[in-house]
């Protein structure tokens, strides 16, 4: 009878430990970390989200397609004169820009027309756009800027009608949606991605129209 016990312990024992190699030899690869991988606004992975520099614009019954015909968006740190220059679209516009950087809009627009660009963190349900009522309270919003006709300036026509920046200090490197809004509605989407203060530093034009088609 002794035996008996001491032989069905030692089965025990010999299959606990087979079990205990077995679980050790296949553990599960968990995705990676880091800003590659990192969660955004709404489930977005920034690997999941595809800069174009293309303008999305929502389609609204009540949507005056002269609102926003096209824009120029310029930064002051990153690329030549010639980068940022380009003329103003749809298809062709520019989408990185380091944190720290102004940012400045030259919408094509008529005079009357007041915009403002709600910035946030990028999200995949890009249809909650077409319905979102934009406001003040309008929450976790990384910023907003307003854009007005700059009658005041010397050469109006030159100026741009709105900048900003975003702060390391309240915002992470990562992607975001560049709202245009009219009287509180939606009008058109660009997905943009921002970068560490200094990260995009001696890229040539080529390399950074490459990182906005990637």
């Amino acid at each position: 009878m002794k035996k008996m016990l001491a032989l069905i312990l030692a089965l025990l024992t010999l299959a606990g430990l087979a079990a205990c190699g077995g679980t050790g030899e296949s553990q599960p690869s968990g995705g990676r970390t880091g800003n590659g991988g990192a969660s955004q606004g709404g489930g977005q992975t920034a690997e999941a989200a595809k800069l174009t520099g293309n303008l999305n614009l929502i389609e609204l019954d009540d949507r005056d397609p002269s609102v926003l015909r096209g824009v120029i968006i310029k930064g002051n740190q990153v690329g030549t004169a010639e980068f940022n220059s380009r003329e103003s679209s749809l298809t062709d516009v520019r989408c990185i820009f380091h944190l720290y950087e102004w940012v400045e809009f030259y919408p094509d627009t008529d005079k009357e027309y007041a915009l403002r660009v709600w910035v946030l963190k990028h999200r995949d349900d890009q249809e909650y756009y077409n319905t979102c009522k934009f406001s003040d309270l309008m929450p976790n919003f990384a910023s907003y800027c307003d854009l007005h006709y700059p009658e005041d300036e010397e050469n109006p026509d030159e100026w741009c009608w709105g900048s900003f920046y975003l702060s390391p200090e309240e915002c992470e490197p990562g992607y975001y949606d560049f709202v245009f809004t009219y009287e509180g509605k939606a009008i058109a989407t660009l997905l943009t991605r921002f970068y560490n203060d200094g990260e995009l530093s001696g890229k040539s034009d080529a390399e950074l129209e490459a990182l906005m088609r990637e």
